[in-house]
């Protein structure tokens, strides 16, 4: 039996995350994990992460795993992949298959980072090949470069679904439709705007009724829903779609802390089957630990601060630091996650109905209700100015912790005051140069430069752009609102890629100067 003083399970997030603050204290650690690559979720994100710069904002999921798995790599850190822990007992002995053979391991402590698993949904037709959960079409898309589908419906609107949707338009399928049986959006308005931009529609209110085919999926009909989650009769629509997309919420993957005599909970708002755990991630055994979505589900963010919390913990449980220099440690990592953990999506506020913003200002219930903020409501954010020139336009509505914004300015144009959550603005006692770099460091791509009058009867709108092919200089097509509607024509003035911008491109249109301040997306005319 091989032992070692840290055993980890899970080479996502939290799980590498914990692996490099134990062997920065010189603790000889192993991590397992059943994938044949490690990085878990990140290595599916292309997006870019939200926060500030200490929680890795504006870098995309991949690129932080990439970090992650070479820091890992140069402490030391032993990674065991295909290997799938299948049991955990009181004592710290955890068993192993590795090919076809069981083997066996002792650790002086462990940490459970094994992340959660999609949920699902049952309806007629749910069987059929072609109803895939949102991890499994992000997994084909991103890591093997293939199309889940042509025409794809998706269930659920909180940010998995979201996220996805705007992934799955990159990878050039049509999304049809997003539905969700909740009455409001429930992920970050950035993300259900820029999806809604695209023209996508969202029904609220709705679920599926049933999933036509026989071999494989050829329909989908939804229908309405009432307050009691009942069907309303005569509110069918049917659409032609070979693929249905399911991201219906994730429950951890808690089976080996319950094997392992952990004192459990089910808690709704942390998932499900969780581990009872303190402040810190241990659990009720004795130097067994806890990080990431496995003890309640976050964002990735927050779960890389878990493991390192989970890291630190085990360095002061075996001897190697002292308890002072945990907490020390440990109170500048809670303070970390107590920022991550504000705003309207704060893990304090799920379930409740928020209505005004931090600052006091209505939230827009358009937004909630159909993925955009509508014209009439969007003047009364802070981020929306009207200068003479170009300027920045900020269509960040809700309160979520993410600043990026304000860092990538190299003028100091934009602020969001004294907290991460707050609503960015722009300074008026300073000029933007039109440089782009806060349209590109966008996490919510929230963000336009605009000049409402060039002098001609024409605006400028600069918008970030993250689709192939990329138009070109002179292309000429239509802008859409924040809807996705066609709603004037507009021409190519630039298109700019650079480094510095990291895949965001910066494209330029000149519409009609009295749609500035409503056309936000470019489509390019059908030859």
């Amino acid at each position: 039996m091989k032992r070692y003083e840290v055993i980890i399970v899970g080479a996502g997030p939290s799980g590498l995350s914990a692996a490099i603050e134990a062997a920065k204290r010189g603790l000889k650690v192993v991590v397992f994990d059943e994938n044949e690559k490690p990085g878990g979720q990140l290595f599916k994100q292309i997006h870019k992460f939200f926060g500030s710069k200490e929680h890795h904002a504006k870098i995309r999921g991949f690129k932080i795993g990439e970090e992650l798995l070479q820091e890992a790599d140069a402490l030391g850190v032993e990674v065991i992949l295909n290997a799938t822990v299948v049991g955990l007992y009181p004592d710290k002995e955890v068993n192993v298959k590795i090919g076809d053979q069981i083997h066996h391991y002792k650790g002086d402590t462990v940490i459970i980072a094994t992340g959660a698993s999609e949920n699902m949904v049952t309806f007629p037709g749910w069987t059929l090949p072609g109803v895939i959960g949102a991890g499994a079409a992000q997994t084909m898309m991103n890591l093997h470069g293939i199309q889940p589908g042509k025409k794809i419906l998706m269930l659920g609107s909180g940010n998995v679904g979201l996220v996805v949707s705007f992934q799955l338009l990159q990878a050039g399928c049509e999304v049809v439709a997003i539905v969700d049986a909740l009455p409001r959006v429930g992920g970050y308005g950035v993300h259900a705007s820029k999806v809604a931009r695209c023209g996508v529609p969202f029904y609220l209110s709705h679920t599926i009724k049933e999933v036509q085919g026989k071999d494989k999926v050829t329909g989908v009909t939804i229908h309405q829903i009432d307050e009691r989650f009942m069907p309303i009769a005569g509110t069918e629509k049917h659409f032609e779609v070979d693929t249905v997309c399911m991201a219906v919420g994730l429950s951890p993957m808690s089976q080996l802390l319950k094997m392992a005599g952990c004192a459990m909970e089910d808690n709704p708002k942390r998932g499900g089957q969780v581990p009872l755990v303190n402040e810190y991630g241990e659990t009720s055994v004795s130097g067994i630990f806890a990080a990431g979505d496995v003890s309640g589900i976050e964002e990735a963010s927050s779960a890389m601060i878990e493991g390192k919390m989970a890291g630190v913990c085990v360095a002061e449980y075996l001897g190697y630091i002292d308890e002072d220099t945990k907490m020390t440690e440990l109170k500048a990592f809670e303070k970390d996650l107590d920022s991550l953990r504000q705003g309207m999506f704060a893990p304090k506020n799920r379930g409740k109905k928020i209505e005004k913003t931090d600052e006091g200002i209505d939230i827009s219930t358009n937004l909630l209700e159909k993925g955009y903020v509508a014209d009439d409501e969007i003047e009364r954010f802070p981020g929306v100015t009207h200068k003479k020139g170009v300027h920045p336009v900020i269509e960040c509505t809700q309160n979520i912790p993410c600043n990026p914004c304000q860092d990538a300015c190299p003028k100091k144009c934009i602020s969001t005051g004294d907290n991460i959550t707050y609503l960015p603005f722009v300074k008026d006692d300073v000029e933007c140069i039109n440089c782009g770099m806060c349209v590109a460091s966008c996490s919510g791509q929230a963000i336009f430069l605009v000049d409402e009058d060039c002098g001609d009867g024409t605006a400028t709108v600069t918008l970030p752009y993250e689709f192939l092919p990329l138009p070109q200089e002179g292309d000429k097509g239509y802008g859409l609102s924040r809807k996705g509607e066609k709603i004037c024509e507009a021409t190519v003035v630039s298109v700019k890629s650079v480094k510095a911008f990291d895949h965001t491109n910066l494209l330029t249109m000149r519409v009609p100067k009295e749609y500035a301040m409503k056309a936000r997306f470019f489509k390019k005319a059908e030859v």
